[in-house]
Parts: C-alpha cells; structure tokens; sequence
C-alpha cells in the first residue's frame, strides 16, 4: 500500500510550548519533501495551519476539509489546492477517512482527541486496517495511552480486540514508521501463493 496522503489531527491551538508548534513544522516539511499529500481540517489557525501552511510553503499538496459553520472561526485556509466545505462534521470526518491512507494525531484538543479515538475505535472492530500514529511530542499523549493500558488491565479491551495504534516520541521517525505499517499490512493481506512442480 502507497502512503498518498495522510490525515493529521491537531489542535486548532499552537498550545503553551513552541516545540509542538516546530514538531507541526517538522511533519509539514517531511510530508512534502515525501511527496505525501495533507488531509486536514481546513483551518488556519494553531497547529493546524502549521501543518498546512507548511506543506504548501515547501510545494505539497494540501486537502482541506471543513465545515460551512467553522469557515470563520477557523479561519480557513487559502491556497490549498483542494478545499472543500461540507455541511457537518460527520461528512467532514467520512471525506477525511476516505481520502487519507494513514493518520497522525499531534497534540490537540476535544475535537483532535475525539477524531483519533474514533479512528482507533475502527481500526478495532476492523473496518479499516490504514495506520493510525500517535505523535507523543513531550509526552503529550501519556495520559491517553496510559488509560488504553488501564482498559486493558481492567478487561475492558479483551483479547482479539486490541487496539492498534504506532507511538513515535519523535516527529522524525513518524513517516517511515506509518510506511513500514502500510508494508506489513499489504503483505498480510496478499494471498500466498501456492509453489507448483511439474509432474
């Protein structure tokens, strides 16, 4: 499976520490210099007009997806080359699931946390197998993913159904470890093939 574009959840905030603002950067470089395209949110605003801005500042491809009632309080984006208002945010979320091949949560609000629990809540009951990262930057996520460990202590996520998800501490690493993730599954999902010998 080709990674063509990758869906980055954040926060539609910078927060409180520059780094999560130069780790939206980061990922913003990396993806064009991949030649990935970005689905996100639309907005420019916070980390996610970092993201985008970014992307579009070094030549790449940018989808934005947003809903008519956030057009103004996010402040949405021009010059990405596709930008498209639809009319709630479950059609937004279903358009930016169709057109990603991976996800990546940065750090974010209620709304970010809710789009990746929603991806991870999928990829469980198995109805997408697409690679979702969670971007830990400073420890960010922690508590997240220390919860999904409770859940599983607890007996509330059962054997059979765990919950998939990659973890990368640094932005760097978060491209080839979603790469190496779609591999595995291609692989996994091609039919072996059976060795014939002539009589």
């Amino acid at each position: 499976m080709t990674i063509r574009n990758i869906c980055v959840y954040c926060g539609s905030s910078g927060g409180h520490d520059p780094v999560f603002v130069k780790t939206a950067e980061t990922l913003g470089r990396m993806m064009a210099a991949a030649g990935i395209g970005l689905v996100y949110g639309g907005g420019n605003l916070g980390l996610m007009g970092t993201v985008a801005r970014t992307v579009l500042a070094q030549g790449g491809h940018v989808i934005g997806i947003i809903p008519d009632f956030l057009r103004t309080r996010e402040n949405m984006i021009e010059g990405a080359q596709e930008l498209v208002i639809v009319p709630d945010m479950h059609t937004r979320k279903m358009m930016m699931f169709e057109r990603a091949d991976a996800f990546i949560a940065l750090p974010g609000g209620i709304g970010t946390l809710e789009e990746l629990v929603e991806q991870l809540t999928w990829v469980q009951l198995n109805q997408h197998d697409k690679p979702v990262l969670i971007a830990d930057v400073r420890g960010f996520w922690k508590p997240l993913l220390g919860l999904l460990a409770h859940m599983r202590e607890e007996g509330f996520i059962r054997s059979g159904f765990e919950v998939k998800y990659l973890v990368s501490e640094k932005i760097e690493d978060a491209i080839p470890m979603i790469e190496a993730a779609a591999a595995r599954n291609a692989l996994k999902d091609k039919p072996h093939l059976e060795l014939t010998h002539p009589v």
